[in-house]
């Protein structure tokens, strides 16, 4: 029997979700700022999020999951969470927060583009524009952080690692979201997240032993079990959910919760200051990003055919 409230729970789980990612970069900026790194977060990130996902699956359903699908989520985790997760942390801590969150909104764009030559969706005029104004958006974006040299406007490395996120999981929802939607949501981040774990701690273990651990405060702690159990074991917990129902590019759009929350979070606390180039590009991004939204899927072309 066909649940008919699992769109509505898809698509509330995917906006909570982007919303608490939305926070993540004020939250994941503020504990950069005492004395945690990028690699460092991602660390911790990985780690206890395997661990809580671990934890989670005996009170959830249990599920036999074959060994080869084990295998092609190692290939899941290396692009959602290895790739995403690095190069989004690393970014963060050495560029704003506001552009980071700015640079997320280039993701549907990638989602597009990927998904006419992965998954043979057509290229409209709209898709086209879409992609050329929101293009221009993030040149806007990256050229003012190069121009600029202020760490509360921008850094162009630090805009280039975000946006190599987004493209890393525009990527992933592409080519793993059938095998995303065969497993309960446990499963899928269970052995996502342990993948991920064998991937990044080997490399990164003895830097976080070096850190300076006394000198962290309580509130830089709490700002850590955020990004953990919140930013990563929740949020990813129903981003799942989501995968699990929505098509990759609806996925997508619900980015434009993220740069909402992180800009005005951001420029509430005085983290980061919103200059007019920066408002410029967001106006080209939300508009490329709404012009392919907005075009024709495949299946639509295909029905408007059949008539």
């Amino acid at each position: 029997m066909k649940d008919s409230n699992a769109p509505l729970r898809a698509h509330l789980s995917m906006f909570i979700a982007e919303a608490i990612w939305g926070f993540m970069a004020p939250i994941g900026k503020a504990a950069m700022n005492s004395g945690f790194d990028g690699i460092s977060v991602v660390s911790f990130r990985v780690a206890g999020a395997a661990l809580l996902f671990w934890l989670a699956s005996f009170i959830g359903p249990r599920e036999h999951i074959p060994g080869r699908d084990i295998v092609k989520l190692a290939g899941a985790a290396v692009l959602g969470i290895v790739f995403n997760q690095c190069l989004f942390n690393i970014g963060l801590s050495i560029t704003s927060p506001v552009n980071a969150s700015i640079v997320t909104t280039s993701m549907p764009i990638f989602a597009m583009v990927l998904s006419f030559f992965i998954l043979k969706e057509p290229i409209t005029w709209k898709k086209a524009l879409g992609v050329a104004i929101g293009c221009c958006g993030a040149l806007i974006l990256i050229f003012s952080s190069a121009s600029a040299g202020n760490a509360k406007v921008g850094d162009i490395r630090g805009d280039l690692m975000c946006l190599g996120a987004q493209f890393s999981f525009a990527l992933y929802l592409a080519l793993f979201n059938p095998l995303i939607r065969k497993y309960n949501v446990f499963t899928v981040n269970k052995w996502m997240f342990t993948w991920a774990s064998l991937f990044v701690l080997p490399f990164t273990t003895v830097h976080v032993s070096q850190l300076s651990w006394a000198s962290f405060t309580a509130a830089t702690w709490l700002e850590v079990v955020y990004m953990v159990v919140l930013g990563t074991f929740v949020s990813y917990l129903l981003s799942v959910v989501a995968q699990s129902v929505l098509r990759p590019t609806v996925v997508s759009v619900y980015n434009y919760v993220q740069p909402i929350v992180s800009v005005v979070v951001s420029v509430a606390v005085g983290m980061s200051v919103f200059t007019l180039p920066q408002g410029v590009a967001v106006v080209l991004v939300f508009t490329g990003v709404w012009l392919v939204i907005k075009s024709k899927s495949k299946r639509d072309e295909e029905l408007r055919a059949k008539r």
